[in-house]
């Protein structure tokens, strides 16, 4: 596997324990060493519903031309809580802007509390990435939400989901 993602021509997205997986394995993902490891909800409880996260400006290439968006995602885990491996890991990861969503509260605000934060990660990250963004890790299901239909409301001006996006990008990125 360490052969495949030091390929310059290779992407992965990890989704859920996707994500955890790849967080477990950041060891061979090149650009990956601060990324936390995810550990249990702190509501100690499974946690699956309907949550809003906004896209951070990073270099992923999944989530190209999204940064500002702030979605509403179906969260669907009991182990999605960053817990990092040092106390300046997530600081780093920030300052290095490879920080790619970040739960948010109904006004906008990074969610550091239950139930906007469904997992209790600290600054509501849940999503990260690599320096030349070809790995992306994320906890929410964007792949459960790509329809414009399952979302109970939307806008009428979706023609398509936006986090159909995320799909288009990866496929644009391939060429």
């Amino acid at each position: 596997m360490s052969g495949f993602l030091a390929r310059s021509d290779t992407f992965t997205l990890g989704v859920c324990n996707g994500c955890q997986m790849m967080a477990a394995l950041r060891e061979i993902v090149p650009g990956a060493a601060r990324w936390p490891r995810f550990v249990r909800n702190r509501s100690e409880q499974f946690e699956a519903r309907l949550s809003l996260v906004e896209i951070v400006k990073s270099p992923s290439i999944f989530f190209a031309g999204m940064e500002g968006s702030r979605l509403p995602i179906p969260v669907a885990h009991g182990e999605g809580r960053a817990e990092p491996q040092a106390d300046d890991d997530l600081a780093a990861l920030a300052a290095q802007s490879l920080v790619v969503a970040r739960f948010v509260d109904g006004h906008g605000r990074v969610a550091t509390t239950y139930p906007a934060n469904p997992n209790g990660s600290p600054d509501g990250i849940t999503a990260l990435t690599v320096p030349d963004g070809r790995v992306t890790i994320l906890m929410p299901h964007p792949e459960r939400a790509a329809r414009p239909h399952l979302p109970t409301w939307r806008p009428r001006a979706w023609l398509t989901s936006p986090w159909q996006r995320l799909f288009d990008n990866a496929r644009r990125w391939v060429g």
